[in-house]
């Protein structure tokens, strides 16, 4: 490992900041693209009750998933303050007590997902002829949860070394294999979503068995012995950094859910716009998520060297950076939004009432780059409960009742109902500028 590229604590914080940032990016978009693939050859090769299912199914398992890396995000942060305090030492006995939590965790969605597939598909409300297949996409999902949270907890691992570059690796041979696995079993095999949901966890376990590979034949600045492998103070510890953010995670997540009912109630074109408009939005909100993710261990490892003043510095970096780029996207949402919609489906209702949702929305693509970066430099911080709060107040506070109000109006319009999200995170900022200062007084004082 390339040691100088690693260091954050010197040299240009821009020319670290982006090298390390858009592999993460390019890891974002790969797997956003995952889930696409499985959709795009179910569609044109099974049912379209295969088809429901693999949209619901992997609605479940990317409640996961992104459950599963914000808490790993507590791994990443730590491995990069010891970096940073010039403590390796203690890395291997963090990842060992990491693998005994993980384990746990993932023995626990094993048990959950197999032995309730059916009444998870119910209540996701899966069409009544895709619940028997839905429940099969989940069941099979279930049984490969092992490959799926190994594969996040190497990432952050990785991360939190400096090296965004291997992960973007794992999720290439990843994308390949399904792909691959996607062809064979959906469309030569006609195994329809079940082979879809193999594929998915045959992917993940050939990028799991590469991604220990590359860790063992690296030179590391740690060791991991067998009595690392238990309960220690340094598990305990990540664990309160990504226990927050995980459950932040979690209930934002059951929130879209009931954003997604709340337009339900304007009609199925509005419905199937949203739907659409949502497929937009996810691919828009990777540039700010990459921005968070590399700004943690950025600021983590000044936070352990003692730099406060280049941690600041970062963090109105990201800002800068994602501005730039938050305003060519909200250019594109704005006013081409149409022809970004249009990707995804010829139905003219629902091509122009997915872009009305994105005109409200569109805000939401400049600010959200001012807060994630924030959220980032707190998260670097190990001011975990702090990200937990403000996002839950932002969420259930604000956004969603604002939804809520819109789309009861007599004039309700999805455009209304979408402009609730960059209201919500404006406030949001608002929160974090109050924190930020306190932050900063209360550190002076001392």
């Amino acid at each position: 490992m390339n040691s100088s590229k690693s260091d954050f604590t010197q040299g240009s914080i821009l020319g670290k900041l982006l090298p390390f940032m858009l592999p993460i990016l390019g890891a974002l978009v790969l797997q956003a693209a995952y889930g696409a693939v499985d959709l795009l050859v179910v569609g044109r090769f099974g049912t379209t009750s295969g088809l429901s299912a693999v949209s619901t199914g992997s609605q479940v398992l990317n409640l996961v998933t992104f459950v599963i890396t914000q808490f790993a995000m507590g791994i990443t942060v730590l491995i990069a303050r010891y970096i940073g305090e010039k403590k390796p030492q203690y890395i291997g006995a963090l990842i060992g007590g990491a693998t005994i939590i993980f384990a746990i965790v993932s023995a626990v969605l094993f048990v959950v997902m197999i032995g309730f597939a059916q009444p998870i598909a119910v209540l996701m409300q899966a069409p009544q002829e895709a619940v028997e297949l839905t429940s099969s996409y989940v069941r099979i999902c279930g049984g490969g949860i092992f490959f799926i949270v190994a594969y996040n907890l190497l990432a952050a691992i990785f991360r939190g070394l400096g090296d965004s570059k291997s992960p973007l690796l794992f999720v290439a041979v990843a994308c390949v294999v399904n792909i691959a696995g996607d062809l064979i079993l959906v469309a030569g095999l006609h195994l329809d979503a079940a082979g879809a949901a193999i594929a998915t966890v045959t992917a993940q376990a050939v990028s799991v068995v590469f991604a220990l590979f590359l860790l063992v034949k690296r030179e590391l600045p740690f060791k991991i012995t067998r009595q690392d492998f238990k309960n220690n103070t340094h598990c305990i510890r990540a664990l309160k950094v990504g226990l927050p953010l995980a459950m932040q995670e979690f209930l934002t997540q059951i929130s879209f859910l009931a954003l997604c009912a709340f337009v339900n109630r304007l009609g199925l074109a509005a419905s199937s716009g949203y739907g659409v408009a949502c497929k937009v939005v996810n691919f828009a909100m990777l540039i700010p998520s990459s921005l968070m993710q590399s700004m943690a261990s950025f600021v983590s490892q000044n936070v352990g060297a003692g730099n406060e003043k280049r941690a600041k510095k970062a963090m109105f970096t990201g800002m800068g950076v994602g501005i730039v780029i938050g305003c060519i996207v909200f250019a594109f949402v704005m006013f081409k939004g149409d022809l970004l919609t249009g990707i995804f489906t010829t139905d003219a209702a629902v091509v122009q009432n997915g872009y009305d949702y994105l005109k409200g929305f569109a805000l939401e693509t400049i600010v959200t780059a001012v807060l994630f970066s924030m959220v980032g430099y707190f998260n670097g911080h190990d001011k975990t409960v702090w990200v937990m709060v403000q996002g839950l107040v932002q969420t259930l506070l604000v956004r969603l009742p604002l939804a809520y109000y819109m789309s009861i109006q007599p004039d309700a319009s999805l455009t209304k109902i979408g402009f609730a999200a960059p209201e919500a995170t404006i406030f949001g900022i608002v929160l974090n500028v109050i924190f930020y200062l306190w932050m900063n007084r209360k550190r002076n004082n001392l």
